[in-house]
C-alpha cells in the first residue's frame, strides 16, 4: 500500500457499541472495528443509564488500533478524525476538564425533576423551552442536571463544562473541548435560530449557566491528536481532529439529504422519519422535534417510531426457530426468509393491527401495551407470514403518521424519501413503505451512513471536500428504487385510519391501567 494514499477515520458512538471505521476519498468503508458497551444501571435509581467514561474510552482505543491493524493502513495516512455519537448523552467536566460523570440518551432518572420544571412559569417552562430549542423537557440535559442538583449535589458542584458523548469522544483525543449544535440541540438549552446556547433556560430552572462549553460547527478544526492519546491509540500524534456531531444529522450527510425539503428514514432499532426544513420552525401541537442540522441553517424535523427494529427482533426469536434453523441450512437470513412468507399475504395483513410504537407526540409521549389484535383463528389467514407482514406494515403506517405530523406544521411535501438502516435491507419492507406513503423509496449502498457521514466532516475539515453538502451528494450511491403501487396505497390508506383508531382505544387501556404501556416518556 502507498504511504501517499490518505483515508478518514470515524468515530462512532451508539447506544450499544462503539465503531472505528475507515474510510476512502471515494466514501468507501475499508474497516469497520466494533467494541460492544454496556450501561451501569443503579438499581436504586429508576431509569438511570450511566456512561462508564474510562472503560468505554479503553474500548474506543481498542477499536482505533483494531482498525488500523486490520486494514494495514498506516498512521499517518489517516488524513484527519471525526466523531459521532447517539444524541442526549451528555458528559461533565471539572475545572480541570477531568470528565467526571456521563449517561446515555434514554437515562430516565429524572421523571421528578421534569413533572417539577413543567410547574415553572405558571406551567409556560416547557413551552418556552421548546419554543427556543425544538426539544421537550423529557430527554433533556435540564432534568437531569437538577436531578444532580437535588441528589448528587458533590458532581453538581464540581461541574463546571458539559458537552455531548461526541464531543467527549473528540475532547479525549485533542484535549480541546467545545460542542456542535447538532447534538447539543438534543439538551434542550441551544436557541435553534442562533446556533448558541440559552443561558436563560438553565437560569429560570435555578441552575448555573457558567457550564456551557464553546460551540463550534461541524467540520471545523478542532485539535490535534494529543503525543499521549497517540500511544493509546496507534494514531499519529498531531492528526487533525475535526468537529462531528449527532448519529442522525451526520447519518443523513451520508446518505445525500442535504437540501431543504428532502427527507430520510432511518430504520433501526429504534426508526427516524427526519425531513430537511429551510429555516427554524416549531410544531405549535409539540408533536414532532425539531433539531439543528450540521448544515446551517437548516433544522431537522424529526419524528421517532420506537423499538421498530427490537420489535422485529423480539418476534423472529420468539416464535421463528424452524425458520432460522431452515435459514441456515438455506445459507440466508432469517429475515429474508420471512419476508419470501409474507410475500404472499396480501396487503393489510388480512386486517391484523399490531399494537407497539405510537405516532410520535412529543409533549405528552406514551405507547399503549404491546398486542396484536383483530387476530383470526383461521390458520390459513392467521399465521406467522401474516404476522410478520403485519409488523412490517405497521412500521411503515407508524412512518407515515409522523411524517403526515411534519406535513402539517411545516408545510413541505415530499415526492421521495432515502429509506437506509437494517430495516431497508428488506426488499418487501421498502416496497410495503413506499405503498403506505406512496412516496418513491431510495435505498443506499451504503445502508450505516452515520460513520460515512462522519468521515465526510474528517474530509471537510482538512480540505479533502468543498462542503459537507457537495460531498454528501456526490459520494451517496443507490442500489434500488421502490415505485409506490398506487392501488396498494389506497388500500392501505383505509388499513392506516383503522390502526389510529384501534391505538388510540387501546390507550385508554393504559390509561385506566388494565394493561402496561410499551414505554413512557419521563414525567409522565
Amino acid at each position: 500500500m502507498e504511504n501517499s494514499t490518505a483515508y478518514l477515520m470515524a468515530l462512532d458512538a451508539g447506544t450499544g457499541s462503539v465503531r472505528a471505521v475507515i474510510f476512502d476519498l471515494n466514501g468507501n468503508q475499508i474497516v469497520s472495528s466494533q467494541q460492544e458497551w454496556t450501561h451501569l444501571s443503579d438499581p436504586n435509581i429508576p431509569g438511570s443509564m450511566e456512561f462508564d467514561l474510562q472503560h468505554n474510552w479503553q474500548l474506543t482505543c481498542d477499536c482505533i488500533r483494531g482498525a488500523l491493524a486490520q486494514s494495514q493502513i498506516l498512521a499517518e495516512q489517516i488524513a484527519a478524525i471525526s466523531t459521532c455519537s447517539m444524541r442526549e448523552g451528555i458528559v461533565l467536566y471539572d475545572q480541570a476538564k477531568n470528565p467526571i460523570w456521563a449517561c446515555g440518551n434514554v437515562d430516565a432518572r429524572a421523571s421528578e425533576e421534569v413533572n417539577e420544571l413543567k410547574t415553572l412559569n405558571d406551567h409556560q417552562f416547557e413551552q418556552q423551552v421548546y419554543a427556543v430549542s425544538g426539544q421537550t423537557l423529557a430527554l433533556s440535559a435540564i432534568p437531569r442536571l437538577l436531578w444532580l442538583a437535588h441528589h448528587r449535589s458533590d458532581i453538581y458542584r464540581q461541574t463546571k463544562a458539559i458537552s455531548m458523548i461526541s464531543d467527549w469522544l473528540g475532547f479525549m483525543l485533542s484535549g480541546e473541548l467545545a460542542v456542535e449544535p447538532s447534538n447539543a440541540g438534543t439538551t434542550g438549552m441551544l436557541n435553534l435560530h442562533s446556533r448558541q446556547w440559552q443561558p436563560e433556560l438553565l437560569e429560570m430552572a435555578g441552575l448555573h449557566s457558567d457550564i456551557l462549553t464553546p460551540v463550534k460547527e461541524t467540520g471545523e478544526l478542532l485539535g490535534y491528536v494529543q503525543a499521549d492519546i497517540a500511544q493509546q491509540t496507534g494514531l499519529k500524534a498531531g492528526t487533525p481532529v475535526i468537529v462531528g456531531g449527532g448519529d442522525v444529522q451526520l447519518g443523513c450527510i451520508g446518505l445525500g439529504i442535504t437540501e431543504a425539503s428532502q427527507a430520510a428514514i432511518i430504520g433501526g432499532t429504534f426508526w427516524q422519519q427526519v425531513v430537511n426544513l429551510p429555516e427554524p420552525v416549531t410544531d405549535p401541537q409539540m408533536n414532532v422535534r425539531i433539531n439543528p442540522h450540521v448544515i446551517s441553517p437548516m433544522v431537522q424535523a424529526e419524528s421517532i417510531s420506537f423499538y421498530t427494529g427490537l420489535t422485529m427482533r423480539w418476534f423472529r426469536d420468539a416464535f421463528c426457530e424452524e425458520e432460522k434453523i431452515l435459514a441456515k441450512r438455506l445459507g440466508i437470513d432469517t429475515y429474508t426468509l420471512l419476508e419470501q412468507m409474507a410475500e404472499n399475504v396480501p396487503v393489510g395483513a388480512n386486517d391484523v393491527i399490531p399494537i407497539f410504537s405510537d405516532a410520535m407526540h412529543f409533549k405528552s409521549w406514551y405507547h399503549a401495551a404491546p398486542s396484536f389484535i383483530n387476530l383470526s383463528i383461521d390458520a390459513q389467514k392467521c399465521n406467522k407470514a401474516t404476522l410478520f407482514r403485519a409488523l412490517e406494515e405497521n412500521a411503515a403506517i407508524v412512518s407515515s403518521c409522523n411524517l403526515d405530523q411534519v406535513k402539517q406544521f411545516s408545510g413541505v411535501n415530499l415526492s421521495e424519501i432515502v429509506f437506509a438502516g437494517g430495516g431497508s435491507k428488506g426488499r418487501l419492507w421498502s416496497q410495503i413503505l413506499a405503498d403506505v406513503t406512496g412516496l418513491t423509496v431510495k435505498i443506499p449502498v451504503v445502508k450505516e451512513a452515520t460513520a460515512l457521514g462522519c468521515a465526510i466532516a474528517a474530509g471537510v475539515g482538512v480540505g479533502l471536500y468543498s462542503s459537507l453538502s457537495e460531498a454528501g451528494k456526490k459520494l451517496v450511491k443507490f442500489e434500488r428504487t421502490h415505485q409506490p403501487n398506487l392501488e396498494n396505497h389506497q388500500l392501505y390508506q383505509a388499513h392506516k385510519a383503522k390502526w389510529e383508531n384501534a391505538y388510540s382505544a387501546q390507550l385508554k387501556l393504559v390509561d385506566n391501567g388494565v394493561v402496561t404501556s410499551l414505554w413512557k416518556a419521563p414525567g409522565l
